[in-house]
């Protein structure tokens, strides 16, 4: 029995097939990134997340088309992140006073020590979103925690729970619908 050793490239090597791929392909896959999301920036974001998933492979010289893998994975990360601007999170709780835009979450993560006005505001934010997940169908509300609080991607909770992706991205918007309404209202009445 023949014993094969699998034998990593070596690191100038890979810097070298890294470099050229950059080279050869970075213009070309910006080019069909750019039409697909709203701004260069994103555009910048799936391209680096690419090039990162490109360099992190430990032997390169296996990929048997560089081109079509790129292109895959690239395409691959474009949905992704359509799926995620897709979904709402706590971050899009958004609201404009005179001194202009803040968010929940800003509130949420504020140092107590802005104010005992502040840790009030913040201890009635969480009692009214808890009171709000309470009131949600149980499978909203386990999607919106495991997303929000747990930080699993929603395509994890779709995997642990043998659910379609679209189902769970679809429970997310509305528990945040439900969500949104009622922080809306929090919102106003502390304001008014």
């Amino acid at each position: 029995m023949e014993v094969v050793e699998k034998v990593t490239m070596p690191q100038k090597e890979k810097e070298n097939i890294i470099s050229q791929t950059v080279s050869k392909y970075g213009g070309k896959l910006m080019s069909y990134i750019r039409p697909k999301v709203k701004n260069t920036e994103d555009a910048e974001d799936i391209l680096q997340e690419v090039w990162y998933q490109f360099s992190s492979l430990t032997n390169l010289s296996e990929i048997v088309n560089v081109g079509g893998w790129l292109y895959r994975v690239t395409a691959n990360k474009i949905t992704d992140k359509y799926r995620k601007k897709k979904t709402e999170n706590l971050e899009d709780f958004v609201y404009e006073d005179e001194d202009g835009d803040f968010s929940i979450k800003d509130i949420l993560l504020m140092d107590e020590s802005a104010g005992p006005e502040v840790k009030m505001f913040q201890d009635e934010i969480w009692k009214k979103l808890f009171e709000a997940l309470e009131e949600l169908p149980e499978k909203q509300r386990l999607v919106y925690v495991e997303n929000e609080l747990n930080d699993k991607t929603l395509q994890e909770i779709a995997d642990e729970h043998g659910e379609n992706i679209k189902t769970i991205i679809s429970r997310k918007n509305y528990a945040v619908k439900h969500l949104r309404n009622r922080l809306r209202k929090l919102y106003e009445d502390l304001n008014s």
